[in-house]
């Protein structure tokens, strides 16, 4: 029996199993110090992650891998553009971005939403043809209406004839890092202040609608609040929160610390409400856990490694948001429509669910969001190739999403940043590891491009191989049947 599910596991996570093995041979083999693969990893996943995430929803509406991406990071490009001709800097210019690039994106969205709702069951074919023949109107856009017919005021950011857009756009100035620099202190004031504002509003919501308040959970969270932010006049808690980047060796003794006290809290808390579902066998796993994990950050190779990486937290809390939209959405009613209408749309249909409005829904969702992912994606880069920064965000994207153990039936958030930390892990070593095997970094940069399209592919290819073993077993079902 045990044999059995050990062979299950392996099979069910031969992809991931594979590639855990390639990266740690490839890590290996191209000499590089634990600081310069770790280093460049945390970076990769900030740039990647989001984009990863905006695929998930419309493999859990039964639209398969979303090569329509691409449609949404050339709606984001488009934004940015404009901005950049406008001026616009910073922080600020860079939401006013998100900002214009929402509109486009449910615009766009919302037609390829109504294209697919014609053409069921081949979606994925439908957005790799949707890509190619958006990238003709892009380019239609960005050589000729640009500087041709809409006067653009930044002569900088044209050819010299004046008309069509220079193959690449300098960032600097404008937009680079205006995410990832965000200080600490900044984030910490802003979120007090929509938390506060969130409570109040909720409170008033309440009282309008004559529905009973609890003033005293209402008060001990704004309390709460403003304990945190007076927090932040400690001269040492505010040096700390002034920077604009978190060392990785300080988000690990925080992560442990914060793990040790909840368990602590849990502990207390199970004592004082007598809480019987509080399992103590579990809050000494993980108090070992933590504490295994901060002696690790001892031992030197890890210790450089880990103060040698720098993690943008507006960035990475931004993922995390969007993990956390993904698993709430599905708890909604829309999300339960979703998950209906990707495991059967007959079903759907009998439930009353109107199953074409709720693909496109998923579809405009996945578009704003991989609109805002590219984003996030040029702010980190910090140029910007006009006619080339899109072009393989949806292979890469969905690759990073397969390795991770995803399929095109099912897709979690696990699986997605899983597949980012081993994909990504994959194209940082394995040119360095083609140079010193080879002499050649080029046969290392063959092997990853590989990769990407052999994932693919082979997802592709054991999808329809199971649609045809499942159709054909409902016709033998439906012959006995009629035996």
């Amino acid at each position: 029996m045990n044999k059995r599910k050990v062979y299950d596991f392996i099979f069910r996570n031969k992809v991931v199993i594979l590639f855990v093995v390639l990266c740690i041979g490839a890590s290996i083999a191209s000499k590089q110090s634990l600081t310069f693969i770790v280093s460049e990893l945390f970076n990769r996943i900030a740039r990647n992650s989001f984009l990863v995430l905006s695929l998930i929803i419309p493999v859990l509406a039964g639209m398969g891998l979303n090569f329509g991406i691409v449609i949404g990071a050339m709606a984001a490009q488009t934004a940015l553009f404009l901005t950049t001709d406008w001026g616009l800097t910073g922080l600020g210019g860079f939401l006013l971005t998100v900002l214009l690039s929402t509109p486009i994106s449910v615009l766009l969205g919302f037609l390829v939403g109504k294209l697919f709702n014609k053409m069921k069951g081949t979606e994925m074919i439908g957005g790799l043809v949707l890509g190619y023949f958006a990238e003709g109107f892009y380019q239609f856009l960005f050589l000729f209406i640009f500087g041709g017919v809409i006067a653009v005021h930044n002569q900088s950011l044209m050819t010299p004839t004046g008309v069509g857009v220079k193959n690449t756009l300098d960032l600097m100035g404008t937009v680079r890092y205006a995410l990832d620099d965000v200080p600490m202190l900044l984030i910490v004031e802003a979120g007090f202040y929509v938390f506060l504002a969130i409570t109040i509003l909720s409170a008033v919501v309440r009282l309008v609608k004559k529905m009973p308040v609890d003033w005293k959970t209402v008060i001990a969270r704004l309390a709460g609040a403003v304990i945190v932010y007076l927090l932040t006049y400690i001269p040492a808690v505010e040096s700390f929160l002034s920077q604009e980047r978190l060392l990785l060796l300080s988000a690990v003794e925080i992560g442990c610390a914060a793990t040790v006290l909840w368990q602590l809290l849990q502990l207390i808390f199970s004592k004082t409400i007598k809480k019987k579902t509080f399992n103590g066998k579990k809050t000494i796993v993980w108090c070992l856990m933590a504490a295994i994990i901060y002696g690790l950050t001892y031992v030197p190779p890890i210790y450089n490694a880990l103060v040698g990486t720098r993690l943008p937290v507006l960035t990475y809390l931004c993922i995390a948001g969007l993990c956390f939209f993904n698993s709430a959405l599905m708890k909604t009613r829309l999300g339960q429509n979703m998950r209906t209408v990707g495991q059967s749309r007959a079903v759907a249909n009998a439930a009353g669910i109107n199953v074409d409005r709720t693909r496109i829904i998923a579809m405009i969702f996945s578009t704003v969001l991989a609109g805002w992912g590219q984003l996030i994606f040029l702010q980190n880069v910090g140029s910007f190739s006009t006619y080339g920064a899109h072009t393989q965000v949806g292979q890469f994207a969905i690759a990073s999403l397969l390795v991770g153990g995803a399929s095109v039936q099912k897709a979690t958030n696990k699986q997605a940043i899983l597949g980012v930390i081993l994909f990504h892990t994959m194209f940082i070593v394995a040119p360095l590891a083609g140079r010193e095997l080879f002499g050649d970094a080029a046969i290392g940069e063959y092997f990853r491009v590989f990769i990407s399209y052999g994932v693919i592919a082979l997802a592709l290819a054991m999808h329809a191989w199971k649609k045809i073993v499942r159709n054909k077993d409902e016709k033998e079902k439906e012959a006995e049947a009629a035996a």
